[in-house]
């Protein structure tokens, strides 16, 4: 019952450090890309920390013997990591690269 409750409560934690990345990474207005980057690696590895505690705790409720990568709060970290960065990556290249266009345009 109170591994359950653990499991729950470090799952959510999970989502909200991930929640709160997300937001570093793309919403801090008046900051220029590299500030927002090194905010973020902040997060990355508070989310990566809580992501791993959270893994800890599924894996003992179910099989000791299953890898820590494969337990639910450890891929999603992964797999948002992975999605951050991508986007990451593409937005400060649009935004170097094309959005300058776009403003020389404008009347």
């Amino acid at each position: 019952m109170l591994l359950d409750l653990g499991r729950a409560i470090s799952f959510f934690l999970t989502i909200f450090s991930l929640l709160t990345l997300f937001h570093t990474a793309f919403f801090m207005v008046g900051t220029t890309w590299e500030q927002r980057l090194i905010a973020s690696i902040t997060r990355v590895a508070l989310a990566a920390c809580i992501a791993l505690a959270s893994g800890l705790l599924f894996r003992h409720a179910e099989h000791p013997a299953v890898p820590l990568s494969k337990t639910l709060p450890v891929r999603i970290f992964l797999w948002t990591l992975f999605g951050v960065m991508v986007l990451f990556a593409l937005a400060w290249y649009l935004d170097v690269y094309y959005v300058p266009l776009l403003w020389r345009n404008q009347p």
